[in-house]
């Protein structure tokens, strides 16, 4: 299934999207959650029914809409993450990003995966992203992909950690890199620089819906793996180019290192970490090794984001400039 959260007459509803046309779920049957958050809370044997008549919209010919994603208002597919979690599980990233600044590769990157929590009540969906002036320095996007969580656990094993996740979606974790580096000298991880906006979009997908795209993990890892192409562009011009198949750690490794000890929940939302080449920070930072005289690029106001991953869709963004 491929899931939206939208607005259709002045209300927020859980939504069906097939090709562009959307059908609201409540609308298709009474007994369908017609938020996200209840999808995510609710039984397997209503979730298959939704599969079910999913696949039933998608081969019929006369059940007409009059929602599309021309006509209709996109929010974030989970737009109140119970918490957002971010990992660092792409190798070529990390390794690339510490090359840039003069550093070794940390062997602890192949011991365990590691991850930050970031702000769950600042999550975005398609369209505007606001931002404040001190932002603007330097303020960069990241091309990740997320998951969320459908069922309660803890002390979950790799090998089972799969059945946990609900669906797949783009996640752009945009980053004030000044404010971030600056804080960050001080030992406790990234908050001011990323707490103010993370975009996910612009619809939740199911696991059903990737199969065709699965591949083996990275040898001795865990965990279901896709081929699925990663691209940001930035008013129109490609920056950045990846794919999903390229993390080090699954996400099913990642939920394993999360829930040893604590409990996760339904609607806990967890990112991938940047792609290799997926930000600007590390783009510039190989531009300016190679070319000391590259012109460093950021986010800038008005500027259209568009991250694109295959299977997944394309999620559309432009920035905001707010006023102190």
């Amino acid at each position: 299934m491929k899931l939206i959260t939208c607005v259709l007459e002045e209300n927020e509803c859980l939504a069906f999207l097939i090709g562009t046309h959307i059908y609201a779920c409540h609308e298709i049957d009474k007994s369908f959650p017609n938020t996200m958050d209840l999808y995510l809370h609710t039984n397997d044997a209503v979730k298959t029914a939704m599969g079910e008549a999913y696949l039933s919209l998608c081969h019929a010919t006369t059940i007409a809409t009059t929602f599309t994603l021309d006509n209709t208002t996109l929010k974030a597919p989970v737009p109140r993450p119970g918490s957002l979690r971010d990992a660092y599980a792409f190798r070529q990233h990390v390794a690339t990003s510490r090359r840039n600044r003069g550093l070794e590769m940390i062997a602890e990157f192949d011991q365990f995966p590691v991850f930050y929590f970031s702000n769950h009540r600042a999550i975005c969906g398609p369209g505007a992203v606001a931002c404040m002036p001190k932002h603007f320095d330097k303020l960069d996007f990241e091309l990740e992909v997320a998951i969320v969580i459908q069922k309660q656990g803890r002390n979950i094993p790799a090998s089972e950690a799969d059945d946990y996740i609900a669906g797949y979606m783009i996640m752009n974790d945009i980053s004030a890199r000044t404010l971030q580096m600056e804080e960050m000298k001080l030992n406790l991880g990234p908050a001011k620089g990323k707490d103010f906006a993370t975009v996910i979009g612009p619809c939740l997908v199911t696991a059903d819906e990737l199969e065709k795209y699965r591949v083996d993990p990275p040898k001795g890892h865990i965990g279901a793996t896709y081929n699925l192409e990663m691209s940001c562009s930035v008013n129109g011009k490609r920056v950045s180019m990846g794919n999903l198949r390229d993390m080090d750690w699954t996400f099913a490794e990642i939920i394993e290192r999360i829930s040893y000890g604590v409990d996760i929940f339904p609607g806990d939302l967890i990112g991938s970490g940047t792609v290799g080449t997926g930000c600007f920070l590390e783009v510039n930072g190989t531009g300016k090794l190679n070319d000391p005289s590259y012109e460093e690029q950021w986010l800038r106001e008005g500027d259209q984001i568009t991250l694109e991953v295959t299977g997944l869709g394309k999620l559309e963004n432009h920035i905001v400039k707010l006023k102190n």
